[in-house]
């Protein structure tokens, strides 16, 4: 049986997701037969070898590490926090809070079922699928939290950042991803 390049290296356990493997794909660190593979939809065979060339990567997406700079750069220790992730998606700003040292994460998307199963599984992760941060108040999380990053797709940070901030303990970090096409105006797009 044949299978597509890119959901048979998440077969294998090469990689940790698709948007994973789309993205090894599309570097260049994939081979097929020891050919290098640059299509997704590439059919493989399952007895035919695949390998993903250099270091594996440190999160279970490219979130994780767009997180992991930004704490270092604004210098934040996130050790012992209980932490949101807002817009976890697949987890990568997840898996960098508790790599990181975090004592619990909350891991809050308006979708479902995209999460990491490495991180459904830590009993240091509280899923909140299917949950609009916009809803969610301290009450309902056992407080206010030490930390607060956002990486929100679809929606302004302008709609969520009260609701973020209220989410947040006094002089707790928060560190949001801008991402100006929804933040623009259409007259300033």
């Amino acid at each position: 049986m044949r299978r597509r390049l890119d959901t048979e290296l998440v077969r294998r356990g090469l990689v940790g997701s698709r948007t994973r493997a789309l993205a090894e794909i599309a570097a260049g660190r994939v081979t097929v037969a020891g050919a290098p593979a640059t299509k997704a939809a590439h059919l493989v065979a399952a007895g035919q070898p695949i390998e993903v060339l250099g270091p594996p990567p440190r999160f279970v997406s490219r979130g994780g590490d767009k997180l992991d700079a930004a704490l270092d750069d604004f210098d934040l220790d996130v050790s012992g926090a209980r932490a949101l992730d807002a817009g976890s998606s697949t987890g990568g700003f997840t898996d960098c809070l508790l790599q990181r040292g975090a004592g619990a994460v909350l891991a809050v998307d308006v979708g479902y079922g995209q999460l990491h199963e490495r991180l459904r599984a830590d009993s240091r992760v509280d899923v909140r699928e299917r949950t609009d941060i916009r809803t969610v108040g301290p009450s309902d999380v056992g407080g206010e939290l030490d930390a607060v990053v956002a990486d929100l797709s679809f929606i302004s940070l302008r709609a969520v950042l009260g609701p973020l901030l209220a989410l947040a303990a006094p002089g707790a970090p928060v560190v949001a991803l801008d991402k100006p096409q929804f933040e623009a105006g259409r007259q300033e797009a």
